[in-house]
């Protein structure tokens, strides 16, 4: 395989929401990018996409030396990826429509070209399973907008070369992102799990009349969030200890988090239930549209970023 700083070549295969993302970031990083998707809209997509994200950025210090415009809609798959360097495959998450799509690309992968999937919850063993290029295939997850949220997670299937998932990690890292390796396949690979094991009880509290669904989001928002944004939740109740660290945290609050987790339930996302979240979701809105959300999020994302990349830098 090219070495991973030498890569210049990339191919996104799916240019919705995600791919669109993936691909402002790589012509970020003054890379060309080779895009297919069968919409006939998606070279308009792609276009708005990135002109809306590339203020932001540049914000980041990300587009020196860059063009926005080093990109080139293909007619197929196998025309994107004829000379790819590396792949960043977006396709609909559904395990048929990946594997239909593998099967074609499975010839024409270029000999060196290593594919990474965007999946966010589906198992590479499965979707690799008999194609002569399996080695190099491999899980690339990233988090919505990739192209302003840092993290990848990198999944290898049962015929993934070891060889690829360090290629891989390697490569994310000199593009910008903070890859993690994920070190077994588990359907939801790790944050997602995270996430959903958070949501479940967010959910249970505004069934069980706990709490509403603007009260449940201020409390991450304006309390843990914040924290989560420096460290993760081990090192953060590593310091709730105090001086004694983790060690004095499970002494005195492990019978705590023992009641709490047996009195957590798994809640049915009924018609009902569903009604109640997109109910208050549409309160707590006010009645701003998705773009306007997006917008106030990205304005508040983008300091934050700033602020943890000096924090990283300075190591």
């Amino acid at each position: 395989m090219i070495e991973p700083a030498a890569v210049k070549r990339i191919a996104v295969l799916g240019a919705g929401t995600i791919g669109g993302s993936w691909i402002a970031w790589f012509l970020a990083r003054g890379m060309q990018v080779s895009v297919w998707d069968p919409r006939a809209e998606a070279a308009d997509f792609v276009r708005s996409y990135v002109t809306d994200a590339w203020p932001a950025m540049a914000r980041l210090g990300m587009t020196a030396d860059a063009s926005p415009d080093a990109w080139r809609v293909c007619a197929t798959a196998e025309e994107a990826v004829a000379d790819a360097e590396f792949i960043q495959e977006n396709a609909p998450e559904r395990m048929a429509t990946k594997r239909e799509l593998y099967a074609r690309l499975d010839p024409v992968v270029p000999a060196d070209a290593v594919l990474a999937s965007s999946t966010s919850g589906l198992i590479m063993s499965e979707m690799q399973a008999g194609l002569r290029s399996a080695a190099r295939f491999v899980v690339g997850h990233p988090f919505n907008p990739p192209h302003l949220i840092p993290l990848v997670e990198v999944v290898g299937g049962r015929e993934t070369a070891s060889e690829t998932i360090a290629w891989c990690l390697d490569f994310y890292r000199h593009i910008g992102k903070r890859p993690i390796h994920i070190r077994k396949e588990a359907p939801g690979h790790l944050a997602n799990r995270l996430q959903a094991a958070l949501w479940r009880e967010a959910v249970s509290a505004v069934v069980s009349g706990l709490a509403s669904v603007e009260d449940v989001d201020t409390a991450i928002s304006a309390g843990p969030g914040l924290r989560w944004a420096v460290m993760g939740p081990h090192m953060t109740f590593h310091l709730g200890g105090g001086e004694g660290g983790i060690t004095h945290m499970l002494e005195q609050f492990t019978p705590a988090f023992e009641a709490w987790w047996a009195s957590m339930t798994t809640p049915e996302l009924s018609e009902d239930t569903c009604r109640k979240i997109i109910d208050g979701l549409a309160e707590e809105a006010h009645e701003r549209s998705i773009s306007e959300l997006v917008r106030e999020r990205d304005e508040l994302l983008i300091p934050l970023l700033e602020l943890v990349a000096k924090r990283h830098t300075s190591r």
